[in-house]
């Protein structure tokens, strides 16, 4: 009681203070040494005897699991659509300058189309499900960058190293997968606000860890789930709609919905308080990336041929997009395993 005060004051209901103690490492065996069978049994006496500072809050107590959202739903719901509109009037301002007509005026459009993104994602991130804190989404930005940045030059990039020639500008080679993950914000934003009001739902209903751990982990899956099945339509539709190359864009839908699993992993574990998982997921996904561009380069050089065998034979196998399908969809498979034993702790949902 002394060493838990705190969380035992401000606790609305014994789950919450159950979820606080196993945040701390307390498990089933060391309440067993204050002779209580499990860790939900200790906290239901330590939320009878503490004396909680929330009595007499009337708001706390009527709303005992506030959700994330951090505004009214409306609000940051519209925000999460912001990044595909800004994508899709810059796309279709860049049309016009296709074959390379117009260069400066192009790489000014361009140019404008990247801060306006950006911009555009910072204010539909800042609110809603998909918040954090500032300085905990300083560490993996950079990350994040690497990776849409791969998505925008990464396949030119590859040609480029492999001798081949570099083909249509690598901004409007990549117009489709950068529309889809742009208008991706959205369902992620949803899934995101479901997860959170499943989870409040069952810690209200649970009477356990184990009972709210197996209430939380299918919609968690079904959740994961959708968000692939609508980022794989989006990418779909955004090549059937921007057209281009068919043979070149024939593997990037894959790659699109590997790096749209692997962000919205990332940033759901951040959002539930695992921001380290997060960053070893994306800095192993850029690693793969930037040894495919390195290993490529000294293919080139005379007597290193053979080095840039493995990129090459990925390549050949699924076109340029398969170092980002095959790099993203390993770091987001990690974090999904992660995920599926972490979030459905009652801990990271209070």
């Amino acid at each position: 009681m002394h060493s838990h005060r705190e969380l035992c004051e401000r606790a609305v209901d014994p789950l919450e203070i159950a979820a606080g103690l196993e945040a701390h490492g307390v498990t089933d065996r060391a309440a067993a040494r204050f002779r209580h069978r499990d860790v939900f049994s200790l906290a239901e006496e330590l939320y009878a005897r503490v004396p909680r500072a929330a009595d007499t809050d009337s708001a706390d107590a009527t709303t005992p699991y506030p959700a994330r959202s951090g505004g009214p739903r409306a609000g940051w719901a519209l925000r999460t659509l912001l990044p595909g509109a800004v994508c899709a009037v810059a796309v279709v301002a860049l049309r016009p300058t296709e074959g390379g007509v117009g260069g400066g005026v192009r790489s000014a459009i361009g140019v404008a189309g990247a801060v306006a993104l950006a911009a555009a994602l910072t204010v539909a991130l800042r609110r809603g499900p998909l918040r954090v804190a500032a300085h905990t989404a300083r560490v993996s930005r950079l990350w994040v960058c690497w990776l849409l940045a791969y998505v925008l030059y990464g396949d030119g990039l590859l040609r480029l190293s492999g001798g081949g020639p570099l083909g249509a500008s690598p901004l409007t080679d990549a117009a489709a997968p950068l529309l889809a993950l742009a208008f991706a914000v959205a369902p992620a934003a949803w899934c995101a606000h479901l997860l959170s009001v499943q989870a409040r739902r069952g810690l209200a209903d649970s009477r356990g860890l184990a009972e709210f751990a197996a209430r939380t982990r299918p919609p968690l899956l079904g959740l994961l789930a959708l968000y692939v099945l609508t980022v794989t339509a989006l990418a779909v539709l955004a090549e059937l709609v921007i057209g281009g190359d068919r043979g070149a864009s024939a593997g990037r839908p894959v790659a699109t919905v590997a790096v749209g699993a692997l962000l919205f992993l990332a940033r759901l574990l951040t959002v539930h308080g695992f921001p380290k998982a997060a960053a070893t997921g994306l800095v192993t996904a850029c690693a793969v990336e930037a040894s495919a561009l390195v290993l490529a380069t000294a293919g080139r050089v005379p007597g290193l041929e053979s080095v840039s065998a493995p990129v090459r034979a990925v390549v050949d196998a699924g076109g340029a997009g398969a170092v980002p399908a095959v790099a993203c969809g390993a770091a987001a498979l990690g974090l999904l395993i992660h995920a599926t034993v972490v979030l459905p702790r009652a801990s990271a949902h209070t």
